[in-house]
C-alpha cells in the first residue's frame, strides 16, 4: 500500500516537478535577445520593429504555441510592401513575462492595448492575426474598429478548433485533464515542430519551437489559453465587425487540419463582407511555410483598396 501510495503521489507531482525544473524567463534568459522590451501593466513584453522607419503600421499577433519569430519571413515581406511592422510575444511565450490568470480575450487585449499605448499608436493600424492571434485581432477589431485600417486573419482561430477527440476530452475534465495535458503537450509540441520544420522558410524554427519548452510558464500558458480565449464564442464579435466599414481579409490553408476549411464558411455567415483567399496546399503554418502566397494575397488586397 505504501509503495502504491508513493507511486500515486509521484505521478500527481510529476507535472509540478517538470515545471519547476524549467528555466525562469528573466534578465539572464533575455541577455542576448534581439528586439526591445516594454514594462506593461501585466509584465514585460518583448517586441521588435521590422521594415521601414516610416510608413503605415502593421501589427502582427502570433498564435497559441509559436512566438513572434514565426513572422520572421512574413515581416520582411510586409516591410518590403512599405509597412512598418510590429511583432511581439504574447505573455507566456517567447521572451515575454509569464503572468498568472486565465488567458482569455480580455487578458490578451490588455497586453495589445498596453503595447499600442506605449508606442502612441492609436489609429490607422493594419492588424494581422495568425491562428489564436486571429481571435485576439478579431476581439480588438470588434472593440475598437475605428483604430484599424484593415483586419487580416491568417488561418484564424475563433471557430472550430480541431484538437482531436483525446485533447477535447482532457479539456473537459477538471483538474485531471490539465494534469494529463501538462504531461502530453511537450511530446505533442516536439512532434509537431519536427514535422513542420522542413517546409518552413524561417531558419531554425523547429529548434526555436522546441526551445520554448525549456522555460517555466509556457505549458501552463497554452493550457490556460485553451480554456480561455480558444473556448470563447466569436460569433457576436464578427457580426459586430460586419456592421462597420472595416475591410476584413481572411487567408486560409487548403490542407489546414487545425482550423479546417469549414471555418471559412462560418466566417462568411458571420461577415459576408469579408474577403477570402485559399492557399493551395497550405496547412496551418501558412505564414512561415507559404509566405510568398500570403504576401501576394495581401498585396492584391492593399492595391485593390487603394484602387
Amino acid at each position: 500500500m505504501w509503495v502504491l501510495l508513493c507511486v500515486i503521489v509521484a505521478l500527481v507531482l510529476l507535472p509540478i516537478g517538470m515545471e519547476a525544473r524549467r528555466r525562469k524567463m528573466d534578465a539572464a534568459a533575455r541577455a542576448n535577445a534581439t528586439g526591445e522590451f516594454a514594462e506593461l501593466s501585466q509584465g514585460v513584453t518583448h517586441y521588435q520593429w521590422h521594415g521601414t522607419a516610416r510608413g503605415p503600421i502593421c501589427v502582427c499577433i502570433h498564435g497559441l504555441s509559436t512566438p513572434s519569430f514565426v513572422f520572421a519571413t512574413l515581416a520582411q515581406g510586409l516591410g518590403a510592401l512599405g509597412f512598418r511592422v510590429l511583432t511581439y510575444d504574447l505573455y507566456g511565450r517567447g521572451l515575454s513575462d509569464r503572468p498568472g490568470g486565465v488567458q482569455d480575450s480580455d487578458f490578451f487585449l490588455r497586453q495589445l492595448e498596453d503595447l499600442l499605448e506605449a508606442h502612441g499608436i492609436r489609429e490607422d493600424i493594419t492588424l494581422v492575426g495568425y491562428s489564436m492571434g486571429g481571435a485576439i485581432a478579431s476581439a480588438y477589431a470588434a472593440k475598437s474598429p475605428g483604430a484599424l485600417r484593415r483586419l487580416i486573419l491568417l488561418a484564424p482561430a475563433g471557430f472550430h478548433l480541431a484538437l482531436g477527440a483525446a485533447a477535447e476530452r482532457l479539456l473537459s475534465l477538471p483538474v485531471l485533464g490539465d494534469w494529463a495535458l501538462a504531461l502530453a503537450l511537450p511530446l505533442s509540441l516536439r512532434k509537431d515542430a519536427r514535422a513542420e520544420g522542413p517546409s518552413s522558410t524561417v531558419e531554425g524554427l523547429p529548434q526555436a519551437q522546441i526551445g520554448e519548452l525549456r522555460y517555466r510558464g509556457y505549458v501552463p500558458a497554452i493550457i490556460s489559453s485553451l480554456h480561455g480565449i480558444l473556448d470563447e464564442d466569436f460569433q457576436a464579435r464578427h457580426e459586430a465587425i460586419s456592421r462597420t466599414d472595416l475591410p476584413v481579409m481572411a487567408i486560409w490553408g487548403e490542407a489546414d487540419q487545425t482550423i479546417p476549411m469549414r471555418a471559412m464558411g462560418t466566417l462568411t455567415k458571420w461577415n459576408r463582407m469579408a474577403h477570402h483567399t485559399v492557399i493551395e496546399g497550405g496547412g496551418h503554418g501558412i505564414p512561415h511555410t507559404h509566405p510568398d502566397a500570403v504576401l501576394a494575397a495581401i498585396r492584391a488586397e492593399v492595391q485593390g483598396e487603394n484602387g
